[in-house]
């Protein structure tokens, strides 16, 4: 299936800024599952664009805006192609996962990590929910996948960007990115390589919990001999080809769609605008955008100090 992607973001500032720089991550990724067939990326006002790999393959363009600015707007285009997922036709065994993990390099991926990490509620929920080793872990995920869109509510604006997995543990509600790290620590206490991705989700129908006009995140676990296997918790869903996926990594602080500083005391209004379609169908109607609003920065902070601007998923 090939997918026509737009994706802009909004930062306005009262009063105007003297500086920002910023990094964005929104090309989709090219690999065994997707191809990128083009990209491109517009910055108002005007900037150089610079472009890198990351750690973990994901792409990265960065630029810097040096003038006072109240406004800047970051459009992303590009068309995706994205293939069905593999039908597994041989599941393993804990003992076969086990030796591969032994074999290969996948710390990262099980060691906790600043978003993914063990706490007192999460391992309350481990206890509620019986999750531990059992049958073979292709159903373990699958039963988990389950039981995490049963357990927590689709609650957007309850939690923060940068907030602990115990907010949405306690409140039972959260967005993607909260269940995401969720459900990553919990994969990893069994010793199974656990991965972030975020990306894209097309809505074909209205059974989806997540909003259109948003990003998506969702998680990749390391299966053995499948691979890396997806499963989206917050709509109850195995990866398939309706997720397009961007980046990568041990869990949101790595892949932000933006991360970026400005310089000077003011005021923000960030504005988020997705919208996914197949390519051979009519360009669809700008959607109603996803509106943060920052508090001013406390007064006596000094002006040459910088702010940080990234928005959730």
């Amino acid at each position: 299936m090939a997918y026509s992607v737009r994706h802009i973001t909004r930062f306005k500032y009262e009063p105007a800024v003297r500086e920002s720089v910023m990094e964005v991550r929104m090309q989709p990724r090219t690999d065994a599952r997707q191809r990128c067939l083009s990209f491109s990326l517009d910055v108002t006002p005007r900037a150089s664009m610079m472009m890198y790999r990351d750690f973990f393959g994901n792409a990265v363009h960065h630029f810097d805006i040096p003038g006072q600015h109240e406004l800047i707007e970051v459009a992303a285009q590009a068309v995706v192609e994205v293939l069905p997922p593999l039908v597994a036709h041989a599941v393993g065994d804990w003992e076969e996962l086990d030796a591969r993990v032994a074999q290969g390099d996948y710390w990262e991926m099980i060691l906790p990590s600043l978003y993914a990490r063990p706490t007192e509620l999460l391992e309350k929920l481990r206890e509620r929910l019986d999750l531990k080793r059992r049958g073979n872990p292709v159903e373990l995920q699958q039963e988990w996948n389950t039981q995490m869109y049963e357990f927590f509510e689709y609650a957007p604006n309850t939690t923060k960007v940068d907030s602990p997995i115990d907010e949405a543990l306690e409140s039972r509600q959260g967005v993607c990115q909260d269940f995401a790290h969720i459900m990553i620590a919990l994969v990893r206490q069994l010793k199974i390589p656990c991965r972030y991705v975020s990306g894209y989700l097309f809505h074909e129908d209205a059974k989806d919990r997540s909003p259109a006009g948003a990003t998506h995140a969702w998680v990749e676990a390391y299966l053995g001999e499948l691979g890396w296997v997806a499963f989206d918790p917050t709509n109850n869903l195995p990866g398939c080809e309706r997720h397009i996926r961007v980046a990568l990594g041990r869990d949101y602080a790595d892949v932000p769609p933006t991360r970026g500083v400005h310089k000077g005391e003011a005021g923000s209004e960030l504005s988020v605008m997705v919208a996914v379609s197949p390519v051979d169908a009519p360009e669809p109607a700008d959607l109603p955008a996803v509106r943060v609003t920052r508090s001013k920065r406390p007064n006596g902070t000094a002006s040459s100090d910088f702010d940080q601007q990234q928005q959730q998923q």
